[in-house]
């Protein structure tokens, strides 16, 4: 079956960095757009950054400038580095893969806590 594993979530402190990875099996990746969202607590999840099978990246404003995304498809894992960590980015982070031509096909996994706090 389709499995989506996040890990590297945590507490960090106001400016620091983390990195998510979200290994991916039960899918050839490379034909899947690969995508994090966040939802934070009274809120809808919202779409943080994707990267497209075809190469392209997507980012909401937010995280312009702060958060990288980058896959590895040899390995069906994708990463979303995450710096200058702001309190408005704590949430659940899921991974999400959504095939490139049938967009209706799209799993998700367990989610990972992203805590920015002092």
């Amino acid at each position: 079956q389709v499995q989506l594993v996040e890990s590297g979530g945590g507490l960090v402190q106001p400016g620091g960095s983390l990195r998510l990875t979200c290994a991916a099996s039960g899918i050839i990746s490379s034909n899947y757009d690969m995508g994090w969202y966040r939802q934070a607590p009274g809120k809808q999840r919202e779409l943080v950054a994707r990267a497209y099978a075809g190469g392209s990246t997507d980012y909401v404003d937010s995280s312009k400038g702060r958060f990288t995304i980058s896959r590895d498809n040899a390995k069906n894992t994708v990463y979303l580095q995450m710096n200058t960590l702001k309190p408005e980015d704590t949430a659940i982070y899921y991974c999400n893969a959504r095939h490139r031509n049938l967009v209706t096909v799209m799993y998700w996994g367990q989610g990972t806590q992203v805590t920015v706090s002092s």
